[in-house]
Order: C-alpha cells, then structure tokens, then sequence
C-alpha cells in the first residue's frame, strides 16, 4: 500500500519517467510474445525460434537499466534522516523502489499483451483488428502458461536489478565499505571519521553531569581517483569486434532482419562490444574531464573538468551504452551495403525500444547528477557566480563528451561492418 501511495502521490516528472518505464516494458513484453508467435508459426525451426528469443535480452537489458536509472531519482524513495525511526531504513526503502518497479513493469506487460492479443484477432472491437495473424501465428492456440511466464521476465529482471542496485550499504565497524554507501551516508546525516568508520551526526547526550564522548574529526575526502575497469573495457571491446569480424567472415552480413546462422555470433560479439564501451567509457569521461583543465584553465573550464571527473561514472556508463547502440544503428543503416531484406516490424520495434531506453536513460542520469551537484551549484551562486557561467560549464562539458563519444562512435561501426565490405 506504501508503493501505490507514493506512486499515486509522485510530481509530474516522476510520473513521466515511469511511464517511459512502463512503455519500455510494454515494448519488450511484446517483442518476447512476437517470438513466441514466431515458434508457434515455425514449429519446423526452433532454431530461429530460440535465436529471436535471444535477441530479446538486448532490449529487456535496455528496459532493466532504465528502470534502475529512474529509480536512482525518484525522490519518494530516498533515504531521510529520520525516516529510520518510523521503519522506513534503507532496506525498506530499497523493497519499495523495487515494488514500484514491478508495478510499472507490470502495467507495461499486460498493455503488451491486450496489443498482443488484439493484433492476433482474439480481441476485436478496435483499429487494426488481425492485422498481425500472419505474423503472430493467429491460426494456433496460445500457450497461456508460455505467455504468462515471457510476460513476467521484464518485471523479475528490472525489480531484481532494482533491488541489488539499491540494496542497503550499511556495515558494521571494521568491514570495508562498499562502492555507493557514501549517498546513503549523507541522506542519513551521517559522516566519515577516523579509522573508515561510520558516525551519526549527532554526538550522543551523554550522562547527568553533562559529559559526552570526544566529536569524531571529519577527514577530508580524498581526491577522486580515474574510474577503474578502462583497460577489461579495452579488452573487452577488442574482442567483441574480433568476435564481430569472424561473424562477419562466415555470414553474409549482420543483419537483425535476415537473422543469419551466425546470428548468436554477431550477438555476442555486440554484447561484447556493449560490454567494453560500457567499461571504458567512465575512464574516457574522466579523461576528458582532465584535458578540459590543461594549460592553465580559467574558471569555467576548471569547474567543467571537475564536475566530468566526480561524474564520471554515473555519466560515462549510459553514455557507453548509447554509444554502443548508436555504433550498431549507423553500422546497420548507413556503412552497410550489401543487399540486405528490409527491416520487418518486430526489428523496428526492438530498435525503438533499444534506442529509446538508452536516451531516457542518460537523460535520466543527468538529472540525478544535478539533484547530486544541487547544493553546489547553490552554493555557488551564493558566492556570486553568474548563472551564464553555470549554463556555460554544462555546455562545455557536453562540446567535450561529444568530441570524445562521436568520433569512436564512428569509429567503432566502420570496425564493425569492415569484414562484410
């Protein structure tokens, strides 16, 4: 009952973003029911059956990384001090990011399946009544029990992926912290002492004679490493494209239409390729961020680079991802020219759902990093700085992500398609 109060109370924009959750769920409940109508039409063949199937993890990790990013923004959900005391901690809140997830993933897969059913000619009553039979295996009976389970995946894997994301970082005195508790640390007004060890705020009241414990001397935190996991992206980047070169030396072209007998190569070599972008793209961010503060920088490209290297990570990684389905897109329509059938509609909807997620992901997280920079950027113009230069920073650090992002971009799709030609 918490989880529907808080989603039916949300502002606008949280309930935008859930429903771009939703819609992405809807997305790829219907491209699984699509291969499930495939199998059902091509009981010859389950080969290609299983292979479309396969091509649905694309889309259905698009769908599970885009319910994450929303979930890292939704205000409803984010530890407070004192929140604690009425049992609402960071577990309880973590199960109730994870049950709105599946709620809004929920909705999208029973809109898939009426779309479903609809476009087969078992619901009637509405535009484009059977336009899909062929397609969808309308002269078959739907397993009930097939569909039902194909239709769940989309909320399993995004409330799943929501809960270990957002899983309670709180340790006990001694052990190793974990990457992340530090946001959990300072929603709870906590802070670092001596030794790692984690101390609330406030000092303890201490006995009847006045007396309390010695303050904790804050640390200042030390400064920011580049991202770790550059040189595995490297690695795996060379060989997603090695994997992507042998798929094109057997198969004709990597087309997701025709969908060759090298199909599970050229999926795993892009899921590769995917993997090292994603990998190495917070190093390059970093990097970036670095070069903007070279040869003696000035005071707005000294708070661009700074602001690149603190975000590296929650920024490099989606922009990894968009790069990857941005290479694979421009490989697909552009550099490639073979005689390649044309897209059918269930490809087109997979790259809609595919493209779609990545982009309202990386917007999504940039409004987490400005909810995350919001008391700095106050702070500044506390001090008296303009907020031309403010609006200047953000369009300098995009000028710089872009020089990095677009070339390799490019050049990652002509390595791609470079074997077929």
């Amino acid at each position: 009952m918490l989880a529907l109060r808080l989603t039916r109370a949300a502002r606008p924009a949280v309930q935008l973003r859930r429903l771009l959750v939703a819609a992405a769920s809807a997305g790829t409940g219907f491209l699984l029911l699509g291969s499930l109508g495939y199998a059902l039409g091509h009981p010859a063949t389950p080969g290609a059956g299983a292979l479309r199937l396969a091509w649905c993890v694309a889309p259905l990790a698009a769908t599970a990384y885009l319910a994450l990013a929303v979930a890292r923004t939704d205000p409803g959900t984010r530890p407070r001090p004192g929140l604690s005391a009425v049992g609402l901690g960071p577990g309880r809140l973590m199960a109730i990011s994870a049950l709105t997830t599946a709620l809004s993933c929920v909705l999208g897969s029973l809109v898939a399946l009426m779309f479903f059913l609809h476009l087969r000619g078992d619901i009637t009553g509405m535009p484009f009544d059977g336009d899909g039979a062929r397609l969808l295996a309308a002269d078959q009976p739907l397993p009930v029990p097939a569909a039902l389970t194909l239709l769940l995946l989309p909320p399993a894997v995004a409330s799943l992926t929501v809960a270990l994301a957002l899983r309670p970082t709180e340790r006990r005195p001694g052990a190793e912290r974990r990457p992340g508790a530090r946001w959990y640390d300072t929603a709870l007004g906590r802070r670092p002492a001596e030794g790692g060890t984690i101390e609330a705020a406030d000092a303890p009241l201490g006995d009847s004679l006045g007396e309390t414990e010695p303050e904790a001397v804050a640390v200042p935190p030390a400064p920011r490493e580049a991202p770790a996991g550059f040189p595995w992206g490297v690695a795996a980047l060379a060989g997603g494209l090695a994997v992507q070169a042998y798929a094109g030396r057997v198969a004709p072209a990597p087309s997701l239409a025709a969908l060759p007998a090298g199909g599970a190569a050229v999926l795993a070599g892009w899921i590769l390729t995917a993997l090292g972008l994603v990998l190495a793209a917070p190093g390059l961010t970093y990097l970036a961020g670095r070069l903007l503060q070279c040869a003696q920088p000035g005071a707005l490209r000294l708070l661009a680079g700074r602001v690149l290297m603190a975000e590296a990570t929650r920024i490099g990684r989606p922009l990894g991802v968009l790069c990857a389905v941005a290479s694979a897109a421009f490989a697909m329509t552009v550099l490639y020219d073979g005689s390649a059938p044309p897209f059918g509609p269930l490809t087109l909807l997979g790259t809609l759902v595919v493209a779609g997620c990545t982009l309202a992901t990386l917007l999504t997280a940039a409004v987490e990093a400005r909810q995350t920079r919001a008391g700095t950027t106050g702070a500044l113009l506390r001090l008296g700085a303009p907020a031309t230069m403010l609006r200047g920073a953000a369009a300098l650090r995009a000028a710089a992500l872009l020089a990095v992002f677009g070339p390799l971009t490019l050049l990652i799709a002509y390595l791609s398609v470079l074997p077929t030609r």
